[in-house]
């Protein structure tokens, strides 16, 4: 079966977007080898913020031959470059159950905690970028979705200070209630 996986980079205190949606933050490790990363995906899920804002930028910078894009406001004739979906399991499942490589969840806090609630993500990849934004967009906004993540891989890029931590998502009871035993 295929896997979602949320691939995005993060600042140090937790933010993947500046509060204005700005990301120039981000230092890019001359040692990460997008081309490669990008051969494991073969589509694409977004959010409507993040897709209007890589439109903007010229594209989502990923050869992929599907785009899906979730929006409530969106219609398919507003996006004919991706399909339009308004049903995230739907869609979701239908793809993870379809034969092909894995997903790429991009960007889009919102959208990661409506598939996570889902449980329909397996596996977030974080790329820990050196810097204190302060205040921003967070990894994962108020969510229910409770999981537990098993590291593994973790690398250090020492040109830039970035740590790329990978993880798998199990669901199911969480152990360690705050301020209570483990279960």
């Amino acid at each position: 079966m295929r896997r979602v996986r949320y691939s995005v980079a993060m600042s140090l205190d937790g933010y993947i977007a500046a509060p204005d949606g700005a990301y120039d933050w981000i230092v890019i490790d001359p040692e990460i080898d997008f081309g490669e990363m990008f051969k494991n995906y073969d589509a694409v899920l977004m959010g409507r913020k993040s897709y209007e804002m890589s439109k903007g930028q010229g594209g989502y910078g990923m050869p992929v031959p599907k785009a899906y894009v979730f929006s409530k406001t969106l219609r398919q004739s507003d996006v004919p470059d991706a399909t339009v979906s308004n049903d995230p399991r739907k869609t979701v499942t239908e793809l993870k159950q379809a034969t092909g490589k894995d997903i790429w969840l991009f960007g889009g806090g919102e959208l990661f905690r409506s598939l996570l609630e889902l449980e329909l993500v397996d596996a977030i990849e974080v790329a820990v970028i050196p810097v204190l934004i302060g205040d921003g967009l967070p990894l994962l906004p108020k969510s229910t979705g409770k999981a537990k993540l098993v590291l593994t891989n973790q690398r250090v890029f020492k040109k830039t200070g970035t740590v790329l931590l990978n993880y798998d998502v199990k669901y199911g009871k969480v152990a360690g209630k705050a301020g209570g035993p483990a279960s």
